[in-house]
């Protein structure tokens, strides 16, 4: 049959990839520090530091996650190429549909586990804050600052990662003004530092009574949660620590206590605010390692240039310094401004449909880094 002939033809293109893939993953590298890890697991006093054997843990959880998953795609591999070839002895039509979800779950699967391969950054594994501030426009971009939040938060949902409210500062008429949130799962910083930037809609605005299209404008910051202790010193006179009320969503976990820290870091006008943990003692450490972070960064940057772009600052949120526009009218379309990937399906991508940005902007990121080493 026809389709069964396009698909072993599609199937067998994908060979190559899969090779290369296992060959990135070093798996006999993985499997020897899997038996390191068990061995250590045994030892006596392994449990005695809860924070290295948590560490160590989680480490032991993704390696053998990874070699599962590589062994599971050479089995439906082989297992698509049996079906094939038993649909064309007993040429029944009903397999065709059945081949067909087969090989479209194992290109899905495969291409995720090639775009984690290029999560090779010093903290891409880390989990992800992330800071959204609406721009120019008063209610209209709080709004959409808002549906961003909920847009990177069903993403997290899909991907099976938590999200903690970490600071939030509601809009005055609606929406959300800012909010700081810490997204927790393997390779969250890996996967949304892609999408550090100025955020653009275009929209008949529901706000307006005359019915006219609207443009507004939204940051977004990204770091990872740096959890080891960083060794940087930061001058206490450096630091304006202001305490404030906290507000807005988070529930029973939001103080409503003048417990919220706000601290700026006056040299590089850095600002760290956290707003969720029990105690102002609390907030203050999480803002601390916050601003650690972000200072730990800055130091591994030699130019002005990435040392901006480090520090997430973005001169203007308006016209020119957008990263990806959403055209909600007179048509529908996602457009990112630096990969030039395209998804129609507006409502899609705002209801968590960011995989196709990610991995095309994984993807050109590499092939930049690739060429500059060249």
């Amino acid at each position: 049959m026809v389709e069964l002939d396009q698909m072993k033809f599609e199937l067998q293109s994908y060979e190559n990839t899969l090779h290369e893939v296992k060959d990135s993953l070093d798996l006999e590298g993985k499997k020897k520090r899997i038996e390191e890890l068990e061995m250590e697991m045994e030892a006596p006093g392994f449990w005695d530091d809860p924070d290295s054997s948590n560490r160590k843990m989680k480490e032991l959880k993704n390696l053998k996650d990874t070699a599962e998953l590589c062994n599971k795609l050479e089995t439906q591999y082989s297992d698509i190429e049996t079906l094939i070839e038993m649909g064309h002895e007993e040429e029944d039509p009903d397999m065709v549909e059945e081949i067909r979800g087969e090989l479209d779950e194992f290109v899905e699967e495969l291409d995720e586990l090639r775009i984690s391969t290029l999560l090779s950054g010093e903290y891409d594994k880390d989990n992800a804050i992330l800071k959204l501030n609406a721009g120019a426009g008063g209610t209209e971009s709080c709004d959409w600052c808002g549906m961003l939040y909920r847009m990177y938060t069903r993403w997290a949902e899909k991907k099976g990662f938590s999200v903690e409210v970490l600071d939030y500062l509601d809009g005055e008429e609606a929406g959300i003004k800012s909010v700081t949130f810490q997204v927790n799962g393997e390779n969250a910083y890996g996967y949304l530092k892609s999408e550090k930037g100025v955020h653009r809609l275009v929209r008949i605005s529901p706000f307006n009574a005359q019915g006219k299209r609207q443009t507004s404008f939204v940051s977004l910051d990204v770091m990872p949660d740096i959890e080891e202790d960083l060794d940087i010193e930061i001058n206490p006179e450096d630091l304006r620590i202001d305490t404030y009320r906290s507000s807005g969503a988070g529930g029973q976990h939001i103080n409503k206590t003048s417990s919220a820290i706000r601290i700026t870091h006056l040299p590089t006008g850095i600002v760290v605010q956290c707003q969720n943990e029990r105690s102002q003692f609390q907030n203050k450490d999480k803002a601390m390692q916050m601003l650690k972070a972000k200072l730990y960064l800055l130091k591994q940057e030699e130019n002005a240039e990435k040392l901006s772009d480090i520090r997430g600052e973005i001169k203007d949120i308006a016209w020119g310094n957008q990263i990806r526009s959403y055209v909600l009218q007179p048509y529908k379309l996602v457009k990112d401004l630096r990969t030039n990937q395209e998804v129609a399906n507006a409502d899609g991508v705002l209801d968590g449909g960011l995989d196709p940005f990610i991995n095309a902007y994984l993807k050109w990121i590499n092939t930049k880094d690739k060429a500059t080493e060249e």
